[in-house]
């Protein structure tokens, strides 16, 4: 079983340490290019399912990487005198020091993890906490997670625009900040977790990034200043008010965590600046969760909550307890279970809602959007919650006469499917569905008008002509038609299924210049 140093400390990872293990990494190809080359994508792709013998195997031959892949990405022990060659000119005496080697007999284990971490520019890497299968046991309760797929959904779903200076709140162990220095000018990171801003501290010095770390709890430590973009992955986990994990749990009770961040964080926002955030909802008796996550807006605020999952609450608990390595069947198990189940029995709650937060401090109108996204689509969706802002601000100032006004087109990757049922004569079609390609992949069902005006929007004509035309030729009542239509056109237009001539303008950059 895996000795890792207790979570509860605080590793000496110096500047000088992870200099030096920079060069070991460097030196060895420990990177995200040469783990796959030394691995293969069948080895590798088994690694990332969890099973690890094909990387065993492929890295046998693979020198000091294998070392490296076999100390840190499989956890396995590895000899004394493969890890002092692979880890030079770091000694292992010192990496034990800072609490990345372990001494297991005459060989090591890993005490932390570190691991590669790229994007479609570069490869980094990430230090975090072993999980509990490398450990052996439940992790601990200031445990610093690794690269998991939470933070990974936040890195797509988050807009990748230049802008001044981005906040990372609760940064954990530094992956949102990797990603915002392609595009952030200046950069702070804040945690509660003395452990997770050492971590975090770790992995921007192994990446030679300048990063500026405060801890303080929530928005405390940067509460009189502002941020042209601000990302937060926060403790979403909803339940008891109780801190078992601190990566996990903020204390609070149900889904206040996830209200509190936003709510607070518009007033951290330079204006027009942009917030993002994995959140987590309640689904409580009939309540629609809309309404629930709305009140919790302040004023002057664009929103976007798109709910990726809806959990029961047998399947929520079951998955947390999994997480922090404890069996449901076990009594310990059990008895937390219970605890949880009983306290979503006594609020009523139906179900757990999940997903993306996109806010946006504005003097106009607020936009304020809820929709469910529970399809399964690969673009990310960072690029489509910028697009998303963009065709807001076009359509804010536009009233129903402005917008009528405009010629509008369908854009490429937008079609119509059509569904037909027989008929005494034939066929008749029982629904036309309006599908955008690309992106989420939005659906809009239309009846036949709806679907002819959409044939004619190809920017020529304004939108008022058409329905005109329309009326006319089906003899419609116009001004009925247009009632019927323009609301639709809006939301069209909000999903990027029509668009004005030329395309949707995109807002500026917010901040300084790059």
């Amino acid at each position: 079983m895996n000795s890792a140093a207790s979570t509860e400390t605080v590793p000496a990872l110096t500047p000088e340490v992870c200099a030096l293990l920079r060069e070991a990494l460097l030196r060895c190809r420990y990177d995200a290019d040469g783990v796959t080359e030394a691995l293969g994508p069948a080895a590798h792709a088994a690694l990332g399912r969890g099973e690890p013998l094909p990387a065993l195997r492929a890295s046998a031959d693979a020198g000091e990487l294998g070392t490296l892949i076999r100390l840190f990405l499989v956890g396995r022990r590895e000899p004394g005198d493969a890890v002092t060659a692979a880890f030079a000119p770091l000694t292992t005496a010192d990496a034990v020091a800072a609490g990345l080697l372990q001494p297991d007999g005459d060989g090591f284990r890993a005490g932390l993890d570190v691991r590669p971490h790229s994007d479609d520019e570069g490869s980094w890497w990430v230090v975090a906490d072993l999980d509990s299968d490398q450990l052996g046991r439940p992790v601990g309760r200031e445990h610093v997670l690794g690269v998991g797929h939470a933070s990974l959904s936040l890195v797509r779903a988050t807009s990748r625009r230049p802008v001044g200076s981005l906040l990372d709140l609760g940064t954990g162990n530094g992956v949102q900040a990797l990603h915002a220095s392609r595009h952030a000018e200046h950069i702070t990171a804040t945690d509660v977790s003395p452990r997770a801003l050492a971590l975090a501290r770790a992995t921007f010095l192994l990446n030679e990034l300048d990063v500026e770390l405060v801890q303080g709890e929530w928005f405390t430590p940067v509460a009189r200043r502002r941020f042209d973009q601000i990302v937060c992955n926060p403790p979403f986990v909803v339940g008891p008010p109780r801190v078992d994990y601190t990566y996990r749990d903020s204390g609070l009770g149900g889904d206040d965590a996830s209200a509190l961040v936003v709510r607070q964080l518009p007033s951290l926002l330079t204006d027009g600046g942009v917030g993002q955030l994995l959140a987590s909802w309640l689904h409580v008796g009939d309540e629609d969760w809309s309404d629930r996550v709305t009140r919790w807006l302040p004023h002057g605020t664009d929103a976007w909550f798109v709910q990726r999952d809806v959990a029961d609450p047998e399947l929520y608990v079951g998955t947390w307890l999994r997480d922090e390595g404890i069996d449901p069947t076990s009594p310990e198990g059990l008895a937390k279970a219970e605890a949880w189940l009983d306290w979503f029995a006594a609020h009523d709650v139906r179900g757990i809602g999940f997903g993306f937060v996109t806010l946006r401090k504005t003097a106009g109108e607020p936009a304020i959007v809820c929709e469910d996204l529970r399809q399964a689509y690969d673009d990310p969706l960072g690029a489509e919650a910028a697009a998303w802002l963009d065709r807001v601000d076009w359509l804010r100032p536009r009233d129903d006469a402005a917008l009528l006004a405009t010629p509008l087109r369908v854009p490429d990757g937008v079609v119509l499917e059509r569904i037909d049922a027989p008929s005494d004569e034939g066929w008749d079609t029982s629904i036309r569905r309006l599908h955008r390609l690309d992106g989420p992949g939005w659906q809009h069902e239309v009846d036949e008008l709806m679907a002819a005006l959409l044939g004619g929007c190809r920017g020529v004509l304004p939108l008022e002509d058409l329905l005109e035309l329309l009326a006319a030729a089906h003899g419609e009542d116009a001004a009925q038609l247009r009632g019927a239509a323009v609301p639709l056109v809006r939301e069209l237009v909000r999903h990027g299924m029509l668009e004005p001539v030329g395309g949707m303008p995109a807002a500026a950059s917010v901040g300084p210049p790059r």
